[in-house]
């Protein structure tokens, strides 16, 4: 029976031991940081609500703008003001928006004519436009995102409570069919799972440009962007990662709060993205590049080893033991957090998603090593 069920041979002990490991490490990412987003509870408006910016860069994006900026201007909100920064636009963007500064007073417009080259990317855009902000808050979005709701500020904004001086948003990509879609849409509702649970845990490390708040004088303190000036990305990401603390941060997971875009519909131009958004995460700080590469390698080490040990004659019965657990564990903890996310149909293929992006993941890393990834346009 005990030969049956173990193979004793001693590399296959040793890889059984690291598989032991993996699920080991994957469990308790499960139910030790990510179960603390399916049990968090958003709070709700609490006192006088301060004045907000909205903060928009575009460059050439009237189709967008044309869609989105009447719903971002009609938010139910006592005081903001929407200020747009068109960089160096050549199509209708800036008819667009003299016509709308005409019906909606509190649209605010700033054209940037020339580039300056020692700025990446368009740091240099939201920088005028988050020093040019005239209210304590600053809430940042991107030209093609639509808010949830007409509560998309109040929510954003409820999240400040004393001692807080950045909200972590999320911004989901609009729901359409084919596996591309559902691909794209797991990888942005799992990489906000992550950011979203770790800010829970005390460890916030980044945020989305999407939909992302803070005070402005939490920028002028840190100097804006000038550590990581020479970086195409980064602007959300690797800024959050240098001044966000367990003290000064929240989250807020309202359905209300979201901000939807529309995905990359051709995989190559969804890898470009990919590509530019995955270029900034060595300059994370130290614990959190640690964290996020052992939760990572040791979704590797547990998939490998999930072919090998068969392969290498060993019973199935402790390989499946350990896989249906993790798969349970996996299936429990993201069917509550992607509920919240408003992912729930992806939750039944997690497995498949999960290992399609571990080969994208690894192909993108590979891309980069090899040639540096365009610019933000």
């Amino acid at each position: 029976m005990i030969d049956f069920l173990f193979n004793t041979q001693p590399l296959p002990l040793t890889l059984l031991g690291m598989f032991a490991l993996a699920f080991l490490v994957q469990v308790l990412f499960y139910w030790v940081v990510f179960y603390r987003l399916a049990r968090h509870r958003p709070a709700g408006t609490e006192g006088k609500l301060p004045g907000v910016s909205v903060v928009i860069c575009a460059h050439n994006e009237f189709h967008h703008l044309q869609e989105t900026l009447p719903a971002i201007l009609a938010q139910d909100y006592p005081e903001f003001e929407v200020l747009v920064v068109d960089h160096s636009s050549d199509d209708d963007t800036p008819f667009l928006l003299a016509r709308l500064e005409e019906e909606y007073p509190h649209l605010s417009t700033l054209t940037i004519k020339e580039d300056l080259n020692f700025f990446q990317g368009k740091k240099f855009p939201l920088s005028i436009g988050i020093r040019s902000a005239k209210h304590p808050l600053v809430l940042l979005t991107d030209a093609d995102c639509r808010p949830a709701s007409k509560d998309w500020i109040r929510h954003m904004a409820s999240g400040y409570r004393p001692g807080k001086e950045i909200v972590l948003g999320f911004s989901p990509y609009t729901r359409f069919k084919g596996f591309l879609n559902r691909l794209i849409r797991f990888d942005t509702a799992h990489i906000g799972l992550q950011y979203l649970s770790y800010a829970l845990a005390g460890m916030p490390y980044m945020g989305v440009g999407r939909n992302l708040s803070y005070r402005k004088k939490i920028f002028y303190e840190n100097q804006g962007f000038i550590s990581h000036y020479r970086i195409r990305s980064g602007d959300d990401d690797l800024f959050i990662n240098r001044v966000a603390r367990r003290s000064n941060t929240a989250i807020m997971v309202n359905p209300g709060s979201f901000t939807f875009s529309d995905p990359k519909r051709t995989f190559g131009t969804w890898i470009t993205q990919k590509r530019r958004h995955l270029s900034t995460g060595h300059l994370y700080r130290f614990k959190h590049k640690f964290m996020l590469g052992l939760y990572s390698s040791s979704m590797v080490v547990f998939y490998v080893l999930l072919v090998l040990l068969p392969a290498l004659n060993w019973s199935p019965v402790p390989v499946a033991t350990l896989f249906i657990l993790r798969l349970l564990s996996q299936y429990i903890v993201f069917s509550g957090t992607f509920r919240k996310l408003e992912s729930s149909d992806l939750v039944p293929l997690v497995p498949v998603f999960e290992l399609s992006l571990m080969m994208v993941n690894a192909g993108v890393a590979l891309a980069n090593l090899i040639q540096k990834p365009t610019r933000w346009k």
